[in-house]
């Protein structure tokens, strides 16, 4: 453990390590842009597959498409890499907070680098459809004993997930990893973040519902990743209004992305 201690502070304490951390969330900020763009596109009855997939598909058609999908594989690996050491670096006192945040670390870092190697498929000439793999796994795990709980388990996971988005959200408890500037700065930031985290929250909070009615209906269609949540989202009353305000609030987390790679703390 020492060892990987020693580790993780000289990854942390690296300046340009560091940077390529920092470029990871501005790539972060790229790719929800793009599937928020993408849903407002569904919200308006266009096509296109509002996921990272969808998103990484449309970045790899602009003229340095590549070239960004291999920024998005090398700066989310290195932020997955900057959780990991900050998970091990971790001292609150408390033994439970403890390792709290060292499983929100952990979770985090899982979740950038499923980014990034979605990113590094799309790079080298390949394609995924996350949609497919989430039906996919709904319907192995169904075939299984104990697979419906497991499913009910993975959607419950995925809303809490997304239930902690909006709390951190309405919360402003980003704002503690923060090193913001004052004034108006400071308050547009703060007002980006909130609503970035609360439209993202409700984005997968609803894909993590989906898992547990496709368990309860034994339909693995119904579980189709976030691109699923938000055509489910289109097809309720006043559907392509809340889908329209999901989309920007998508939109607007990546732009609070943006700051936050310059006021992180890091």
């Amino acid at each position: 453990m020492t060892t990987a201690k020693n580790a993780a502070r000289a990854a942390t304490e690296s300046p340009a390590f560091r940077t390529i951390a920092r470029i990871g969330y501005i790539v972060l900020g790229i790719v929800h842009i793009v599937i928020g763009f993408i849903a407002i596109s569904v919200a308006t009855g266009g096509a296109g597959e509002a996921d990272q997939g969808g998103a990484m598909e449309a970045i790899r058609s602009t003229p340095l498409g590549v070239f960004l999908l291999w920024a998005i594989a090398i700066g989310l690996a290195a932020l997955a890499v900057w959780q990991v050491a900050q998970a091990f670096l971790e001292r609150n006192p408390d033994t439970r907070k403890k390792w709290g945040y060292r499983v929100k670390y952990i979770g985090t870092a899982v979740a950038y680098l499923a980014i990034a190697f979605t990113a590094l498929v799309y790079a080298l000439g390949g394609s995924s459809d996350s949609s497919q793999s989430s039906q996919t796994l709904s319907a192995r795990l169904m075939s299984t004993p104990g697979g419906i709980f497991l499913l009910v388990l993975i959607g419950l996971i995925v809303f809490a997930i997304g239930a902690a988005f909006v709390v951190r959200g309405f919360t402003r408890a980003f704002e503690k990893h923060l090193d913001l500037p004052t004034g108006v700065a400071r308050k547009g930031i703060v007002t980006f973040g909130i609503v970035g985290y609360v439209a993202k929250g409700i984005a997968v909070a609803v894909a993590g519902a989906l898992f547990v009615v496709a368990a309860v209906t034994h339909d693995p269609q119904t579980a189709g990743g976030l691109d699923a949540a938000l055509h489910t989202l289109a097809g309720l009353p006043f559907g392509p209004i809340i889908l329209w305000v999901v989309a920007a609030g998508l939109i607007i987390y990546g732009v609070f992305c943006f700051a936050r790679a310059r006021y992180a703390r890091m």
